[in-house]
């Protein structure tokens, strides 16, 4: 597979990754005491791994467009992303007085105990950071063999059209068939 396919392959695949790590379950809070459960998303806990991930691909978009020096940049750049992602993912966890905060049944002054779990999100947004990662290293280690964005559009330059027409009309009064 061509390093720019597997670049975008995996830009595209951060992007889901990341992207569902903001509706999926973030954390949950059990205040107990028959109370049901709270359930905090992504999107509610940390809107960081969305915003790193469109980054990233528009990023990633570019990198068609620019030159080798340019990619190589842009991919240390996606990969920095990428560790930003892998961070927030292995940072934010919320304590009880930040949960308080957004749902206000979850306060110290309504109940005793509340009892912190972890979701799937988390492990959502280590994924799409560590493709993110892998997307930029590659990027910026593979640039001098990618397909320039200007080179499949370009057209030939060594005969024109006219000159062609020109070399059949001259094979025709010689008596050749200019189409053999």
């Amino acid at each position: 597979m061509r390093p720019q396919r597997l670049v975008d392959l995996l830009a595209l695949a951060a992007l889901v990754l990341l992207g569902l790590s903001a509706y999926l379950t973030w954390a949950t809070a059990d205040p107990g005491g028959g109370r049901a459960v709270v359930e905090f998303n992504g999107h509610s806990m940390t809107r960081a791994p969305v915003t790193l991930a469109l980054a990233a691909v528009v990023a990633v978009i570019v990198t068609k467009l620019a030159g080798t020096a340019l990619r190589r940049v842009i991919g240390g750049l996606v990969a920095l992303l990428g560790a930003a992602a892998i961070g927030v993912a292995l940072q934010v966890r919320p304590s009880v007085e930040e949960l308080s905060r957004l749902r206000p049944e979850l306060s110290q002054a309504v109940t005793d105990r509340v009892v912190l779990g972890v979701g799937p999100a988390p492990w959502f947004a280590l994924a799409g950071g560590v493709a993110l990662l892998a997307a930029g290293a590659l990027t910026a280690l593979t640039a001098h063999r990618w397909q320039r964005a200007t080179a499949r559009y370009e057209r030939e330059t060594t005969v024109s059209t006219a000159d062609r027409e020109a070399d059949q009309w001259k094979a025709i009064d010689a008596g050749q068939d200019p189409t053999l």
